[in-house]
């Protein structure tokens, strides 16, 4: 019996490695894709030698010509996981119009790409797409690039869960909040604990949560959800703190 395919970007660390693990165990073939070789290769012969079927694909999301040939050598995959995305920190008016330009083009415009391509081959009914967006998409000092490309993703959420919703093929986004990442890890222990002190439940999450999520929108099981943004941020998305 031939097991689904599920095709994650960014597979080779953070929310998209646990991803691939989660799907993995799941009964995915599972298709990390990532741009950093050497984590890309390594991951995947860690996670082969633990039994789990795995495939590196090393691909720049932003090459189309590229994308469009992996998509051609797959079999049709039945869940994507858009989690491949840039982030960094600006003063609001130190954002120059090619840093929005670049945002968009990893996080929003690679995303649609992909799912443009995977979606005309993926199969009706089962078809899952999870984009993995930014409790930040609500608002956020010192990155407005970041946060425009992430509402604009889940914009693109919405709009393509109509458009796909016919075949049965379901879309939804997920938007993480304070999430245990090498990213997290670069924060000054003044920094993190101010991150801390805003939420409500005084706690950081790790990938493995957002990975939980992942698999629950990717389960053919999930079968009347669409269109929606499920919050994996520790009540942050809340608005404030429980004092």
């Amino acid at each position: 019996m031939n097991r689904p395919i599920a095709l994650v970007t960014g597979g080779a660390s953070g929310m998209g490695l646990a991803s691939v693990e989660r799907l993995a165990q799941d009964g995915f073939r599972v298709v990390m894709v990532d741009r950093a070789e050497a984590a890309l290769q390594r991951e995947a012969s860690r996670l082969s030698a633990h039994g789990l079927d795995v495939t590196p694909r090393l691909v720049d999301l932003t090459d189309e010509a590229a994308v469009r040939a992996m998509i051609l050598a797959l079999p049709p995959v039945t869940a994507l996981v858009n989690n491949a995305g840039i982030f960094d920190e600006r003063k609001f008016d130190d954002v120059a119009n090619d840093d929005f330009r670049r945002m968009m083009e990893v996080n929003l415009i690679a995303a649609a790409t992909l799912t443009q391509e995977v979606a005309r081959r993926m199969p009706d009914q089962v078809g899952r797409v999870v984009n993995i967006a930014s409790r930040a998409y609500l608002g956020a000092k010192n990155h407005a690039h970041y946060v425009a490309s992430k509402a604009a993703l889940v914009g693109y959420t919405r709009a393509s869960a109509m458009e796909l919703a016919p075949r049965g093929i379901l879309v939804n986004a997920i938007a993480p909040g304070l999430i245990r990442t090498p990213l997290l890890a670069a924060l000054t222990p003044e920094r993190m604990a101010a991150q801390l002190a805003l939420q409500p439940t005084g706690a950081a999450g790790e990938a493995q949560d957002v990975a939980h999520a992942v698999a629950f929108l990717a389960s053919p099981r999930t079968r009347f959800i669409t269109g929606q943004v499920l919050f994996v941020d520790g009540g942050k998305s809340l608005g404030g703190t429980t004092a």
